[in-house]
């Protein structure tokens, strides 16, 4: 299985998805590009270090998101991806690119969806007074966090957690969960 991963920033899911793939551990699957639409975004040197081969896609050369995402499929389809994977790409994607890659297109969300859609995620678990929060990894559908959920990982929220703190273990479980999903779909334990 052919793995794209979009990033935006840092690229720690990325770099999770790497360490896997180094050990092995990524069954049948292999990251063959990474693509970023920020040249500065440190998971490009996260990818360069392993050896894999990356892009950068200003969507700031674009007039409009349409015109964007179509340069991005064409970037992505010279990868012949089979899966193409969002580890912090933060960018709203078009209905036009999610239906383009039906199926093939993955998230991992730092809540337990269908909470906390969106934005804040910690900070909207904390206020609510909920004891758990966690990290999803969904299919990616036209609307915002809500396509079908493949699976969850759940972490505790103590009374003394801040947002902080709280990111810091969503993130841990991100770094398990996210590879292990990816691991089973190119297995085949996850139907697509």
């Amino acid at each position: 299985m052919r793995v794209v991963c979009l990033i935006s920033g840092d690229g720690s899911n990325l770099q999770a998805l790497i360490d896997w793939q180094i050990k092995g551990l990524l069954g049948d699957a292999e990251i063959v590009g990474v693509v970023s639409n920020k040249a500065q975004a440190f998971g490009l040197e996260r990818a360069k270090r392993a050896n894999i081969a990356t892009t950068v896609l200003s969507h700031e050369r674009y007039p409009d998101r349409c015109q964007f995402d179509r340069a991005l499929i064409s970037v992505i389809d010279n990868y012949e991806a089979d899966l193409i994977v969002l580890a912090g790409f933060m960018r709203i994607l078009t209905a036009q690119f999610v239906n383009h890659y039906a199926n093939r297109l993955v998230n991992v969300h730092p809540s337990l969806l269908p909470k906390y859609k969106g934005l804040n995620t910690h900070r909207r678990a904390i206020e609510a007074g909920d004891s758990a929060a966690g990290a999803t990894v969904h299919w990616v559908t036209e609307e915002l966090d809500s396509g079908g959920i493949i699976r969850q990982a759940e972490v505790p929220i103590y009374a003394h957690d801040s947002e902080e703190s709280l990111r810091q273990r969503v993130l841990e479980a991100e770094h398990s969960l996210y590879p292990a999903v990816i691991r089973d779909l190119s297995l085949g334990v996850v139907a697509c």
